[in-house]
């Protein structure tokens, strides 16, 4: 098959069509280098200016302040799992707060627990994951004096997102796993201690982890962490210690090139986004009978839309009809089934719009 799908894939997800035809461009040789950046050294003049403007980018878009730090990383959102405690939690002989609001909560809070005392401090699990707390929840959960306090800001499975970055007090460290929709808004990186985001949704393809660090956390890493899971290990080395991924970095940099010069920032992209996900949601709002969506109306996610059908066997045949009218990767995560349409930035509102249609017929075809 050569013709382009809808591609509604929870991740890796779509890539903006210009990036793929830049790298398309220059996969044989790069201009002025005369080789590929799949072969290209990472010590070399070329990868060091695409570093730097990778990071810039990401400091234009989100406005970091300079007291946080930029790095690079591998191993996925999953490796931070482990790596957040061992910088923050495993010798401080306190307990880090987790806000649980769907599946990947879940698995970082297990695996923070191996390092330390993980508390979970608030759980949406006996509603179904259904939606974030509120203001006054969150801080009436946290405990005295945590280490920090995590939260997932989008989660990927449940689709439930919180609407703007959460409020926790002053002299507490909010650490986020900001995966699935990072870059797809303005969000204050401030106010957080670590943010950290797989690139595979928004801001690449797989293989690279931003982490962004705030210098106070980077202060209180304790000595002998293994070299490549110490934060410090990348921001005294550039995250350049060992070999990073240089193909995901320099799509990355493309991608963060077609944030700013392309779609005008983060403020627009928002509201691109938003624009997408209303042609969604007003399906569901408008067929409440045939479609059932997972997350309530407050913590609705603008990345992935997740809904149910009346029937497993009208899920399967609407993923299969979907598919076959070339839009593809609807199933809803293995572990909760349904269906599940992932809408990252370089998702078309044609494509969104092409879903809706798609809905609206085969609700009418099946009433």
């Amino acid at each position: 098959m050569t013709e382009r799908t809808v591609n509604f894939s929870a991740g890796p997800g779509i890539l903006p069509l210009s990036v793929l035809r830049q790298a398309q461009t220059d996969l044989i040789s790069l201009p002025g280098v005369g080789a590929s950046a799949l072969e290209v050294s990472h010590r070399g003049a070329w990868f060091t200016d695409v570093i730097a403007e990778a990071e810039a980018n990401l400091r234009a878009l989100l406005a970091i302040p300079a007291t946080h730090r930029v790095l690079f990383t591998q191993g996925g959102a999953t490796m931070q799992f482990t790596m957040v405690p061992m910088n923050l939690l495993r010798a401080t002989g306190r307990h880090a707060d987790f806000i649980v609001t769907g599946s990947w909560g879940a698995k970082a809070w297990t695996e923070a627990a191996k390092e330390g005392t993980a508390r979970l401090a608030w759980t949406g699990k006996d509603e179904g994951y259904v939606r974030a707390p509120e203001t006054d929840e969150l801080l009436a959960s946290i405990n005295a004096n945590p280490a920090y306090v995590h939260i997932t800001t989008n989660e990927t499975i449940q689709g439930v997102e919180y609407p703007e970055t959460p409020i926790v007090p002053d002299d507490v460290a909010l650490v986020a796993d900001g995966s699935s929709d990072f870059l797809s808004r303005p969000i204050d990186v401030g106010g957080y201690a670590v943010l950290y985001a797989g690139a595979q949704k928004n801001a690449g393809p797989a293989g690279v982890t931003i982490v962004i660090v705030r210098d106070d956390a980077l202060a209180h890493v304790p000595e002998g962490l293994p070299a490549m899971l110490d934060y410090r290990t990348y921001a005294e080395h550039g995250s350049l210690y060992n070999t990073p991924p240089v193909f995901s970095i320099y799509i990355l940099l493309l991608v963060t090139r077609w944030l700013r010069e392309d779609i005008g920032g983060l403020e627009a992209m928002h509201e691109r986004n938003r624009a997408k996900a209303a042609q969604l949601y007003d399906v569901l709002d408008a067929l409440p009978a045939f479609y059932r969506g997972h997350a309530d109306r407050s913590s609705r996610s603008l990345m992935n839309v997740t809904f149910r059908l009346p029937t497993v066997e009208l899920e399967h045949a609407f993923i299969a009809e979907a598919a076959a009218a070339g839009m593809v990767d609807l199933a809803g995560h293995r572990s909760v089934g349904g269906v599940r349409a992932s809408i990252y930035n370089a998702m078309p509102l044609d494509g969104v719009e092409r879903l809706a249609a798609f809905m609206r017929a085969f609700a009418d075809g099946r009433s």
